[in-house]
């Protein structure tokens, strides 16, 4: 895939122009967006990925389309569970509401750069050193196991506190912080002394911790694409729309109930699929002498893209049914 530089200025133009429209029509005016206003602006930010997907499909190709669309599909998926860690993170930090918006835009921002310099690097990884898909499908494989396990977890024994990194720790103890929020201020000075607030340290929180989410989301996109640039846009699309997400189903992930489940079979699928196609192309001496191991077909982008969105209707599906009983059972159980 033949990218011009003009490819990737469109690309930042359209991601530059993206964060603008959030900063002067929603954050600038801080207040608590409305259940309409979430979903109208949800279903813009997925109709602007789609669009995308259909330039990508005309200038390079169906192939790489495909491409582009299984990992929008993946890492907006991944984003979602994402959401739980932030909605934990933001109500630790007990944000005001009508500053969530600026918390999670500004979140978002950091983890944009953070995660093109991961894909630069996994990309520069991947070209050098064919043996990477074997340590990045392992991880994958173990990161499915932990998902289904967290999904057979029971829900009272799950730990819902938030424990800051040890990036945000440091800057907690290093830097003068305010008792509380000064309104929507990053920085207060008072008394000759210049403080942050526990809203900049919220914000500096959910875009450091998003580099754990990216260690899992990098190598999953790169078994489905190897373009730096295919991978950079649909991370950008899942993280910028991420913000409307959060509004729309705030309160509804805990119906969400087998999204473990769906991960996991999404995230096995494809630590899988990278396996087998470092075997495709092993240069390892001790596995199998060096040589290829071509047994198992490598799967086509097509069946890749077709599986993710057959297990997503599924985890859906299964969810809101799941729900519903788990809703009766719990009334008739209070009622008794």
């Amino acid at each position: 895939m033949d990218v011009h530089v003009l490819g990737w200025l469109a690309l930042a133009v359209i991601i530059i122009v993206m964060i603008g429209v959030d900063i002067v029509g929603h954050v600038k005016t801080p207040h608590e967006p409305s259940m309409k206003e979430a979903a109208s602006w949800s279903i813009a930010y997925i109709a602007i990925a789609i669009v995308f997907g259909f330039i990508v499909w005309g200038v390079w190709g169906g192939e790489y389309g495909q491409q582009y669309v299984a990992g929008y599909i993946t890492e907006k998926s991944l984003s979602v569970d994402n959401l739980f860690v932030f909605v934990i993170m933001i109500s630790s930090f007990r944000v005001p509401r009508k500053y969530q918006q600026e918390v999670l835009l500004a979140g978002i921002v950091i983890a944009l750069i953070l995660r093109l310099v991961f894909i630069l690097a996994g990309a520069a990884l991947i070209e050098n050193f064919s043996w990477v898909f074997y340590i990045f499908g392992a991880y994958l494989l173990w990161t499915a196991i932990s998902q289904a396990r967290q999904g057979v977890e029971d829900d009272s024994a799950q730990d819902e506190e938030w424990r800051p990194t040890g990036f945000v720790k440091l800057i907690a103890h290093v830097i003068p912080m305010t008792d509380g929020f000064v309104g929507g201020k990053l920085l207060h000075r008072h008394a000759g002394r210049t403080m942050i607030t526990p809203l900049l340290l919220c914000i500096i929180a959910v875009g450091t911790t998003d580099v754990m989410f990216a260690v899992d989301s990098i190598p999953a996109i790169y078994s489905l694409t190897s373009e730096p640039y295919l991978v950079f846009a649909a991370n950008a699309f899942s993280l910028l729309g991420l913000r409307q997400l959060y509004f729309l189903i705030d309160g509804l992930l805990d119906r969400l109930i087998y999204l473990h489940y769906g991960l996991a079979a999404i995230l096995g699928f494809i630590g899988f699929k990278l396996v087998n196609h470092a075997l495709h192309t092993n240069e390892v001496p001790f596995i199998n002498g060096g040589e290829h191991w071509e047994v198992i077909p490598e799967p086509s982008t097509a069946v890749s893209l077709g599986l993710i969105v057959v297990v997503v209707l599924i985890t859906l599906i299964a969810s809101v049914i799941g729900s519903r009983h788990r809703s009766r059972a719990q009334s008739e159980a209070t009622r008794v």
